[in-house]
């Protein structure tokens, strides 16, 4: 008797191991993100210290955005993006569906930051003083960059088995992260490509 209950544990605990587990981040994976999300918030941070509210609200020209409407669409789309993941987290992971991701994180690091691919922003993440002074929606991106740091420090998600389907294919919601880190990059490129302006204020 003895002997079949042995016989029975060593076949059942791999069987709960098996329903249990989860394809959670890797160490590198979530280390990855989180140095990303960091050291684009620190360039962020970086590219405005310092100006001058004549600065901030200077225009190359009609066209074009100021540097503090830049960080007002960066905050926008901050929660907007992250939005994506937690929509995608609604459906069930589907290993079966890898197939369809063809791009690396490292491409869509590149692909985001590409300005030589200009995209004109959806009518909601444009800028309209959304969040009040320029003050309080640098603030506004700082908060929710905090969250969107923590959140990958501790999540179990399995995001590497949720998708979403971005207009140059299929990623999945880990990328979608990279994606997120990325957009305050290109942004940041904008705001270094206006300080450049020749007419831009001393």
């Amino acid at each position: 008797m003895k002997t079949i209950h042995i016989i029975l544990m060593v076949m059942i605990v791999p069987l709960l191991s098996f329903d249990t587990a989860k394809n959670t981040l890797s160490d590198a994976e979530r280390a990855k993100a989180i140095d990303y999300l960091k050291s684009t918030e620190a360039d962020l941070f970086a590219a405005v210290k310092g100006l001058t509210p004549e600065q901030l609200n200077f225009k190359a020209n009609s066209e074009s955005w100021s540097i503090a409407e830049c960080v007002e669409h960066i905050t926008i789309t901050e929660g907007s993006i992250f939005g994506i993941i937690e929509e995608s987290l609604k459906d069930e992971a589907d290993p079966s569906r890898r197939g369809e991701v063809k791009m690396t994180d490292e491409q869509i690091m590149a692909t985001i930051i590409d300005r030589s691919q200009k995209v004109k922003a959806r009518s909601d993440l444009e800028p309209t003083q959304k969040f009040g002074t320029y003050k309080e929606t640098l603030d506004t991106y700082k908060k929710l960059r905090k969250e969107h740091i923590d959140y990958v420090k501790k999540t179990d998600d399995d995001l590497r088995n949720h998708y979403f389907e971005f207009p140059f294919g299929v990623v999945d919601s880990y990328q979608v992260l990279v994606f997120l880190a990325g957009h305050s990059k290109r942004h940041i490129l904008q705001i270094e490509e206006v300080k450049a302006n020749a007419n831009f204020p001393k």
